[in-house]
């Protein structure tokens, strides 16, 4: 059920009705009334201002009653989150102001060009000398958005911009959208190429699989910037941290444990990688059409590779014939998959991650009392498992040591970081996954990325900032360029 973020703008003739009246009816309705401001009071009469949220099937009938209750008059119905859109949510400023002639000088003509030459002569010297060392292209074609699917690049443009902000609140990494109007992978691939020279990072976002492993694979083969997909990595790295910390709670290993994953699409396929370089020995991923097995023939080239791996089981069949003794679910699939009798089916001790958004795999009502650990992706229930703690952190650390690519290691490096955020003593069954909004997160997500850049070879500098933490002598892989 979706929710609206009304905001009424009443005004009251006191004589005749009072503020409880307006509570009394959207009570009734199910509504909460989150803040209340009073616009302007005389006698009598006042306005206010009232933030309710409610389902989104039961604010007309609070209209309708407020309408018929003597003594208010609507003066404006909006909603919340409409008007946190208007206009945008994201601006350019400049990092200085020009005042004056000499000011202009510097910054445009004639004073530009003499950066311009020595950019010309050495290219490297644009990340010092341009934004490019601090900045991210948020890259879409709108044909996956999360929950509704291909609307288009125009649409998806305010889920980009939200991006855009988490970026910079949290990391402050600046960060801009790129919508595309094309579907075609290689007119995507050459535009993203086409724009690369100003951006130090390019995260892609909401492209539909299986377009978005090409897309991603060639551009990192073919730029010198990290390329990271999201809907993929992001989401891979939150679980392995969350799934980390989970089998802390229940006393058990990595290598030790088999694990169900359905809903083999982007995240699903990253996600079976990362458990495989965490450690895990015995996966089994699921879609509509039922296992992938060990040795199978497969269309998509994703599930071909799976199909390699000694790790992926080689039992048939839908999902109730093979989550029989699994010790963790995951889910990035659709609502209503998974059942009661499916996790009784389960080991010992279930673990239960499902992601499906905006409802999950099984409500979490029906799955609490019959699993240990219990996690979604929505915010209303505990163990968020949301991909905002990752992409800031990552980014601000490859961007920060000026990393080629995001390599597995450091994927695997940020999940730990993620999962070490939470100390032992703060750890259970409630809380394995950190709030996005801890501000150890971004730190220790960004100090992980680059010790895992520079011990693999792709880092480009090291951080002012980072000589206490680098890695052990003789431990840290040539990082070409130093500066």
């Amino acid at each position: 059920m979706g929710y609206e973020n009304l905001r009424l703008r009443l005004e009251l003739l006191h004589a005749k009705v009072g503020f409880g009246d307006v509570v009394e009816i959207v009570n009734r309705f199910g509504g909460d009334i989150v803040s209340v401001e009073t616009i302007r009071s005389d006698i009598g009469t006042s306005i206010r201002d009232v933030d309710i949220q409610l389902e989104r099937d039961g604010y007309e009938g609070i209209l309708k009653e407020l309408e018929l209750l003597n003594g208010i008059r609507i003066v404006e119905v909006s909603d919340r989150v409409f008007v946190a859109h208007l206009g945008g949510k994201i601006s350019i400023q400049p990092t200085m102001q020009i005042k004056t002639t000499m000011d202009l000088s510097r910054v445009y003509t004639p004073g530009v060009a003499r950066v311009c030459a020595a950019i010309a002569q050495d290219p490297q010297r644009a990340y010092s000398l341009t934004l490019k060392r601090n900045t991210v292209a948020v890259v879409t074609d709108g044909t996956a958005v999360l929950g509704l699917g291909d609307i288009g690049p125009s649409a998806a443009a305010p889920v980009m911009e939200g991006k855009s902000m988490l970026f910079k609140q949290l990391a402050n990494v600046d960060a801009f959208p790129i919508c595309l109007d094309t579907k075609d992978t290689e007119e995507i691939i050459r535009t993203v190429k086409a724009i690369s020279p100003i951006f130090g990072g390019i995260n892609l976002e909401d492209i539909s699989s299986p377009r978005c492993f090409e897309i991603e694979r060639r551009l990192q083969e073919e730029l010198d910037i990290p390329v990271f997909h999201d809907d993929q990595h992001g989401t891979a790295i939150v679980v392995i941290g969350g799934l980390m910390n989970a089998l802390k709670v229940i006393g058990k290993r990595m290598e030790e444990i088999k694990v169900v994953v359905n809903g083999v699409g982007a995240a699903g396929v990253s996600i079976c990688k990362m458990l495989i370089t965490a450690g895990v020995k015995h996966l089994i991923p699921v879609d509509r059409s039922g296992a992938i097995v060990r040795g199978g023939s497969y269309d998509h080239p994703m599930w071909s590779w799976l199909a390699d791996q000694p790790q992926v089981g080689d039992r048939t069949g839908q999902l109730s014939d093979v989550i029989e003794g699994a010790d963790v679910f995951i889910g990035v699939s659709r609502a209503g998959v998974l059942s009661v009798s499916h996790i009784q089916a389960m080991a010992e001790n279930p673990i239960v991650f499902a992601m499906a958004n905006p409802e999950p795999e099984i409500s979490p009502e029906e799955a609490m009392p019959h699993v240990r650990i219990f996690a979604t992706g929505r915010s209303d229930y505990p163990n968020q498992i949301n991909n905002v703690l990752v992409f800031p952190g990552v980014f601000r650390g490859a961007l920060d040591c000026g990393a080629s690519l995001i390599n597995e290691a450091m994927k695997l490096e940020a999940a730990k970081a993620i999962a070490d955020v939470i100390s032992e003593s703060e750890l259970n069954e409630r809380y394995i996954v950190p709030n996005i909004f801890n501000e150890r997160v971004v730190v220790k997500v960004r100090e992980a990325v680059i010790r895992a850049a520079l011990k693999t070879g792709v880092a480009k500098r090291i951080p002012s900032d980072f000589s206490a933490s680098l890695p052990e002598e003789g431990e840290m892989v040539h990082a070409a360029g130093i500066t």
